[in-house]
């Protein structure tokens, strides 16, 4: 493996790892905008802008930028989250400079009105779509509550209400400030020619306008609100508990993703020892989730209305026996070799390592190897595990719940 880096005047960071053993290789660009950047009265338009960049440039239209990805083989998708928007490519080597330069164009879209007009329909479809989703749902507000006003809480879809006041106009602005180039990281893994790469983002990338682009890093609350919202066409009771943890930048993730698994991975963890195991949950898992300044333990619970109160009795004690006698070495020992695996087995592929690549970067501005992620995960002790659990309790939880009408 080969670690290369170039910055362009502009501010536009091109990285790349080479591995001439690899079969295929990625790239992606990485933009540091999601919800969290944006304002109440435009939320959504990270997401929604994400849909706009493949309806085409000035030169090509969608059809054509479909077509373009297509003739290549490429595997190609974006994503939106609450801090960034990801566009990414899978291909075979021979067309990585063919994709990448679709990617650039890309980067500088239209924005037409009449593209805008059409999709904000199917924005608003998908709006609906996730709002069926009592599992999307519930965690998409429990988030909301828990950073109680805080621009995390942000939806990454927005509502119908922000969607359908949204102008194109304030898409374009928004598009201006935050698409800059010193906002972006350009990644690329795999077998690939460093040069090639760097050669094709400083001649098209270089004319791009540097913008002042900032992010508050404000202490994010944990509001431990308690709401209920019910539904009638549902069945099962859906429930999210958030608290928090420490951020993508602190070395002790590494510990906290670890205590995720511990308690809430979805075989062989306490919850499923004590809930799914025991039929008194169907699903019953933790995560955690790492942010730029902060963090937040995700639970998701779903089960039949009638033991509520009993699997919220069962998880409290959970945490409760966390706080009063931590975590033994057999559990860290299986969560590690859980983890070890699963980072093993996504960065054999060039797609998975491009994600992980560009998201260190973006993070901590720092290259770390494989290798780097294996050892932090090995090097965590069950001291480290019991002192995180000291300082983030996560029985303190912010909890929303989705489910039927209760007869009264």
């Amino acid at each position: 493996m080969q670690f290369k880096k170039e910055k362009l005047v502009n501010g536009l960071v091109i990285i790349g790892e080479i591995n001439k053993s690899a079969k295929s290789t990625a790239v992606g660009f990485f933009v540091k905008t999601g919800s969290r950047d944006e304002t109440r009265q435009i939320n959504g338009v990270s997401h929604f802008l994400e849909h706009m960049l493949f309806k085409g440039t000035e030169s090509r239209s969608a059809f054509e930028v479909n077509e373009a990805f297509d003739k290549t083989g490429a595997q190609f998708n974006a994503f939106t989250s609450e801090e960034n928007t990801v566009f990414y490519a899978a291909v075979l080597p021979e067309y990585l400079i063919e994709v990448t330069g679709l990617w650039i164009e890309l980067m500088r879209p239209a924005l037409r009105d009449e593209d805008f007009n059409i999709e904000k329909d199917v924005i608003k479809e998908e709006i609906a779509m996730y709002k069926d989703l009592p599992s999307f749902d519930v965690m998409d507000r429990c988030r909301s509550l828990h950073f109680d006003g805080h621009p995390c809480g942000n939806s990454v879809l927005g509502s119908e209400e922000s969607i359908n006041n949204l102008t194109a106009e304030q898409m374009r602005d928004y598009f201006a400030k935050r698409y800059a180039p010193n906002n972006m990281v350009l990644a690329c893994a795999g077998n690939f020619d460093w040069d090639q790469i760097r050669s094709i983002a400083e001649n098209s990338c270089s004319k791009w306008q540097k913008q002042t682009v900032e992010r508050k890093l404000e202490e994010s609350p944990c509001s431990q609100k308690k709401r209920r919202v019910e539904k009638s066409n549902l069945a099962r009771e859906h429930i999210c508990l958030m608290s928090p943890a420490v951020s993508a930048q602190d070395p002790r993730r590494f510990a906290a993703s670890l205590l995720g698994t511990i308690i809430g991975d979805d075989v062989g963890s306490r919850f499923f020892w004590e809930l799914v195991d025991k039929a008194l949950a169907e699903t019953a898992t933790m995560q955690f989730a790492a942010m730029d300044g902060t963090g937040a333990f995700c639970s998701y619970i779903r089960c039949s209305s009638e033991d509520v109160s009993g699997v919220l009795d069962i998880i409290r004690s959970i945490f409760r026996s966390l706080s009063e006698s931590g975590i033994t070495d057999d559990e860290l020992k299986k969560a590690k070799n859980k983890i070890l695996s699963a980072l093993v087995i996504k960065n054999e592929l060039p797609m998975g390592r491009l994600i992980d690549l560009g998201f260190n970067w973006i993070y901590s501005q720092r290259y770390r190897t494989i290798a780097d992620d294996i050892n932090a995960v090995k090097a965590v002790t069950v001291d480290d595990v019991c002192s995180l659990i000291e300082q983030f309790n996560p029985g303190e939880f912010t909890q929303f719940s989705i489910g039927p009408a209760q007869s009264s």
